[in-house]
């Protein structure tokens, strides 16, 4: 699967849990670590917890492989490697505290619109 169909795949994930704030930053020219991050954010941790389950489970049934999952327990922020995609999901404080769209400002948005339900 290219990484702009991972990218769709895993910005429907978290639509589909109600996932609040998406943003997909293209990070391709400025990690290396990927070419997209996805960020979301939820009320509480049953709902993070429930959006990174959703990411994971729709990786799967679309026959990828999800590399790892970190802070699933805790359910604060959860980081979904998803190879050329990073999905993080946040708590909405948490969110607020890192700031990663402010830390990776030199990356431009990704227009996901069309995979969101507004």
């Amino acid at each position: 699967m290219d990484s702009k169909a991972l990218l769709q795949l895993t910005v429907e994930a978290v639509d589909d849990k109600r996932a609040e704030d998406v943003v997909a930053l293209d990070v391709e020219k400025v990690s290396l670590m990927a070419d997209y991050f996805v960020i979301a954010s939820a009320d509480s941790k049953r709902q993070v917890q429930a959006i990174a389950d959703s990411v994971v489970e729709f990786i799967r049934k679309a026959g990828s492989d999800v590399k790892s999952v970190e802070g699933r327990l805790a359910g604060e922020w959860i980081l979904i490697d998803c190879g050329d995609v990073v999905v993080h999901v946040f708590q909405k404080d948490a969110r607020q505290h890192y700031n990663l769209e402010k830390l990776w400002a030199d990356a431009p948005l990704v227009d996901i619109a069309q995979w969101v339900n507004a």
